[in-house]
């Protein structure tokens, strides 16, 4: 009688764990999704976003509920494609409920589905191109294009010495010895050549956008324009340009507010030495200049998310939407 009363419950047990495990495959298995099937949990979350803004409402459960991982078959392969990104935009939208934490999440949410489109664009058709590039080579005007032969090489190794024997004479005791014609000649080569250089750069320089507005101060034109621009940049996903305008738009309003005296030839980092460091606005700036150098100057790859941090500055100094 007892024995029988100590196998059953080891047998319900058992048929519990056999169940679980089952159940768990099962849920495993129901998480990979088609290429139709993604593009359409995707748009749903896209809808979804449309219900967040500042009123306190509660987040749908679609956003909530998301896994860690979208596992999507292919005819080719399969691919894992990562959340983590997107979950910590909605842990941010729940701490700042604002219309620029909410864009981050539609922003990051586009651009998800922007790749599935560039996914599953056919590979482009270049081997017209490389006939047309083929033929434009064996043209007349192209026959004697080729690499450096043995005599070239020589004369590179030839103009080596001759470099390396003036710079041991330059550096000796004989060059009171050297003919000053030879000595102003290679003096006026150099200056010629630094000339040269010099007009080069400056062309060249001339032909890039300036960082700096130099025809007007900043503030001349208000915060709300600079920022209206780069929203309308935002909305063509030209990221660059829009933190660049939204930078301009955090300065002016500092200058418009009397921070410092206006001055269109101060670099980034000008500005931001004029605010002192009991400042409430040093730290935002600074933030904001550390943005907008890693993309104009050092030219970081921009996107959706670089911009949403630039405009929670420019909310931090002030700059809210009207």
């Amino acid at each position: 009688m007892k024995k029988g009363m100590t196998a059953r419950p080891t047998y319900i047990l058992a048929g519990l764990l056999i169940t679980s495990f089952f159940c768990q495959a099962a849920s495993q298995g129901g998480n990979e999704l088609t290429v139709a099937e993604y593009r359409a949990e995707l748009q749903q979350l896209l809808v979804a976003t449309e219900q967040l803004d500042s009123s306190g409402r509660a987040i749908p459960p679609t956003l909530q509920g998301l896994p860690q991982s979208w596992r999507v078959q292919t005819g080719q392969q399969d691919f894992e494609i990562p959340a983590e990104g997107l979950r910590r935009d909605i842990r941010r939208f729940e701490q700042e409920r604002s219309l620029t934490t909410a864009a981050a999440i539609r922003w990051r949410i586009q651009n998800l589905r922007n790749e599935l489109d560039g996914f599953q664009k056919a590979p482009l058709n270049v081997s017209s191109s490389r006939d047309r590039l083929t033929a434009l080579l064996a043209r007349p005007e192209f026959r004697d294009v080729r690499g450096p032969t043995f005599i070239d090489g020589l004369k590179q190794r030839l103009l080596a010495l001759i470099l390396r024997v003036l710079e041991l004479l330059f550096r000796s005791s004989a060059i009171p010895t050297v003919s000053k014609l030879l000595i102003y000649g290679l003096i006026g080569l150099a200056v010629l050549t630094l000339g040269f250089l010099a007009y080069r750069q400056i062309m060249s320089a001339s032909g890039q956008q300036d960082v700096v507005p130099a025809d007007f101060p900043i503030s001349a034109k208000s915060w709300p324009s600079w920022l209206a621009e780069a929203r309308a940049a935002a909305a063509q996903n030209n990221w660059r340009e829009a933190i660049h305008l939204a930078y301009w738009a955090g300065i002016s309003s500092l200058e418009q507010q009397g921070a410092w005296r206006p001055d269109s030839a101060r670099t980034p980092r000008e500005y931001l030495r004029l605010l002192s460091n009991s400042s409430e606005h040093r730290e935002t700036l600074a933030a904001l200049t550390r943005i907008f150098e890693l993309t104009w100057y050092a030219k970081r790859e921009a996107d959706a998310g670089a911009f949403a941090q630039t405009m929670q500055a420019l909310e931090r100094l002030g700059c809210h939407s009207t």
